[in-house]
Parts: C-alpha cells; sequence; structure tokens
C-alpha cells in the first residue's frame, strides 16, 4: 500500500517529446501525414481542406457546403449514412473553422476499409440536395436568432468584426439575409473549386499499419481531383478603435469585450505573448481571475485569448458582470494591463505559469488521438514542426523582463477595441 502520509515528490517538466509523424505522399501527390502509435485497433483519420472564409466567392458558403457533406452523396441519404456510421461503430464529423474544412473519421481498424468507401464517395459525389439545405438555413436561422439574444454572442460577434472588419473573412458576421441568399449552385460551385487534391493534406493516426496507407491511397489518392491550388482572399484592416455599446433591453448583465489585431502564430512575438496571455488571463490562476473574480467578486469568469489563424490573430479579453459592476471591471481589467506593463511578474508567480504551460504541453501530446491534434494544428497553421520546441524554450527561458517589454508593445488601451453589450452602458 502506498503511504498517503506523505504527498509524492514534485518534478519538474524540462522535456515535452513531439510526436513526429512520418510524411507518405498519394498518388495524386496529396501529403499524409502518418502517427503511428497505440495497440487499440482504433484509427482516426483528419481531412482538411484550404476551402474556408479566405477562399469563399460569396460569403457563408464554406460553412454551409461543409455543414452538408454529410446530408448525402450518389448512393446514401443522410439517414443512410448515419445508420451505417452507427451499425459500425463509426463516427464521421466535418467540422469547419476559420481556415478549413474537414472530415474526421474515427472507427476500428476491421471497418476502416468499409468507411473509406463512404468517405471516398462523400469527398467525390455529394449530393447537396435542396431539401437538405433548406432545413440547414432554418436551422442556422433559429440558432442566430437564439444566439443573437444572448449579450456575451452578441459582444463577441461585435469584437470581430470591430478588429477585422465587416468585409473580411475573419471579421464578416452572418445575417438571415445571408444565410437565405447561399443557394445549391453556390455549393457546388464552392465544392468543385476548393475540395481537390491540391487544397488537401491528410493524417491518420492511432494503429496504423502498411495496409492502412496502402488502403487510403487507393480509395483517396485515386479518387480526389487534382485541380488549381486555392489562393485566399483577404482585404485590408482598419486599425482605428473605439468604444461600441449595445444595449440590450432587459439584460441583468453585461458582456465585456476588449481587443485588438495581432500576429498568426509564425510572428516573433507570439511565443512570448503565449506566456503574457497566460499571465494575464489565460487559466484560473491568472491575474484577472484572482483580482476580478477571486477578489473582488465581480464576476464568475473572466479571461483573456490569443486566437491565431493562418493569416492574422487576434488578442481579446472577456467577462460577464452585473450591470452595477460595469465601470470597475473595467478599471480593474486594464489595470492589471497597465501592471504587467510597468511592473516585472515576480519569480514565484513567472515560475508557477512556466510549470502549468509545461503540464498543459504533455497533456496535449499524452497519447495518439491528443497528438494528432496537436500535429493537425502545426499542419492547419503551417508552421514547422520545430516551432514546438521553440516555444518549450521560450517558455522556459523567458524572463519578467521580456514580459514587460511585451506588455508595453500589444497592451495599451488605445489600440484597444472595446465592446460593452448589455443592461449597462454607462
Amino acid at each position: 500500500m502506498p503511504d498517503r502520509t506523505h504527498p509524492p515528490q514534485i518534478s519538474k517538466i524540462t522535456k515535452v517529446d513531439f510526436p513526429h509523424p512520418a510524411l507518405h505522399t498519394l498518388s495524386n501527390g496529396t501529403p499524409l501525414w502518418v502517427l503511428n502509435a497505440g495497440v487499440q485497433d482504433i484509427i482516426k483519420l483528419d481531412i482538411f481542406f484550404e476551402a474556408g472564409r479566405p477562399y469563399e466567392q460569396k460569403k457563408l458558403v464554406a460553412r454551409a457546403t461543409s455543414k452538408l457533406l454529410l446530408e448525402g452523396s450518389k448512393d446514401h441519404s443522410a439517414r443512410e449514412i448515419a445508420e451505417i456510421l452507427d451499425f459500425h461503430g463509426a463516427t464521421l464529423t466535418s467540422p469547419v473553422d476559420l481556415d478549413t474544412s474537414s472530415l474526421i473519421l474515427y472507427c476500428l481498424g476491421k471497418h476502416f476499409s468499409k468507411m473509406l468507401d463512404l468517405v471516398s464517395q462523400i469527398l467525390t459525389e455529394p449530393s447537396f440536395k435542396k431539401e437538405e439545405l433548406d432545413l440547414f438555413k432554418e436551422n442556422t436561422i433559429q440558432k442566430l436568432k437564439y444566439n443573437n439574444s444572448k449579450c456575451d454572442v452578441r459582444a463577441y460577434r461585435q469584437i470581430t468584426e470591430s478588429i477585422f472588419g465587416p468585409d473580411h473573412p475573419y471579421g464578416y458576421n452572418s445575417s438571415e439575409e445571408m444565410i437565405r441568399d447561399v443557394t445549391r449552385s453556390d455549393l457546388v460551385a464552392h465544392f468543385d473549386r476548393m475540395y481537390i487534391a491540391d487544397n488537401c493534406k491528410l493524417m491518420v493516426s492511432g494503429n496504423v499499419t502498411p495496409e492502412v496507407i496502402e488502403l487510403i491511397d487507393k480509395k483517396l489518392g485515386n479518387t480526389l481531383r487534382n485541380g488549381e491550388k486555392a489562393r485566399p482572399k483577404l482585404v485590408g484592416v482598419d486599425n482605428n478603435p473605439i468604444r461600441i455599446t449595445d444595449h440590450v433591453d432587459g439584460a441583468v448583465q453585461t458582456s465585456i469585450r476588449i481587443g485588438k489585431k495581432m500576429f498568426n502564430r509564425g510572428h516573433e512575438d507570439y511565443e512570448g505573448m503565449y506566456v503574457l496571455n497566460t499571465i494575464l488571463g489565460g487559466y484560473f490562476g491568472s491575474r484577472l481571475m484572482m483580482n476580478i473574480r477571486e477578489n473582488k467578486g465581480y464576476t464568475y469568469n473572466i479571461f483573456s485569448s490569443l486566437d491565431t489563424m493562418l493569416f492574422d490573430g487576434y488578442f481579446y479579453t472577456g467577462t460577464e458582470v452585473d450591470n452595477e459592476y460595469l465601470d470597475k471591471t473595467l478599471v480593474e481589467i486594464y489595470g492589471e494591463m497597465e501592471r504587467l506593463k510597468t511592473k516585472l511578474v515576480d519569480k514565484v508567480e513567472l515560475e508557477m505559469v512556466k510549470n502549468y504551460l509545461m503540464g498543459n504541453l504533455l497533456t496535449m501530446v499524452d497519447g495518439p488521438m491528443n497528438s494528432s491534434e496537436v500535429v493537425k494544428s502545426f499542419l492547419i497553421n503551417e508552421i514547422p514542426f520545430s516551432s514546438f520546441n521553440q516555444l518549450i524554450y521560450k517558455i522556459q527561458t523567458i524572463e519578467a523582463e521580456e514580459i514587460r517589454i511585451l506588455a508595453n508593445k500589444y497592451l495599451n488601451r488605445e489600440s484597444m477595441w472595446e465592446v460593452i453589450s448589455g443592461g449597462s452602458m454607462n
């Protein structure tokens, strides 16, 4: 029996091994990254296309196309696809983010060949039935109406639109008119132009045998079409931040979002800002949490985030407070930013944050499925795998003075957009 009268010794994490995948190339030139790990007969296949917002020719078409991929193919209805997956204990999803559209398959190795047949047909002969599109539109509109009644959603939509602008792929917000304007021909055109081998990357993880790789090449390497590689359509960003107020009748709380345009993960200051953001509001023991939640009791939750996309990124902080605490909360948020600009972070706090971040990275690569998500993020953001070790090095070696310099460079109130949405408009 273990001696429970003494706690286990705490060991400092000094190294986190990045799960380097092997690169294969399919017959059509599509890269396939292989992460062979684990002994269970489980396979995860990620197929992602450069087919998100920056590549649209019409707003919202990327999301609609991705969501309707699983709603029918040449030989199967949406219901039949769901029944096939359920019968074989598999899952197939079509998530979409700002830059990419994906298909993600989980299944047992013994069913992989049959599931690949289904995936292949979905990626080559989707039906995009009008009735499914109409249902998607109505569901999306109803969800939009509900979300627009929530102060936190309204504030988030307004801060991203303010930072990037209403015509930027990272900035525009959906509307009922925009949703209704999407047609089946829009989906077909986007699919034909974007869902091609030249815009595609694949990653397979789990118990990957040579037979699995051969199956992927046979069923996808010979079926995905070649074509012209996608080119993003980006617009300029107006950097003239102001305060935006949005009064919501009957709201007993007010949502605060404060933020600014930043950069993607390839920027020279990304790793340092990753640490700085964690100190400010990136984990439960952050300064914003300890001050505004724990000490002042103004809110239940407050955070800051450094969000990155393929071509850009932004920083923002957010919270929801009772209307009476709005002004006091704003004072404290900007006060914490100012303290990072003027006072050095003490050694104890900095060491705690470093230990937290190292532990978090260790958790992220725990097991083949978690590791695949880390690898995929590097592939989607088109950054070298060596960046993982660079981030670890920065976490381990960053000093308080560098954090103070970064705070002075990026945490200036005059550079921040400010969105106040809710019942208090003081």
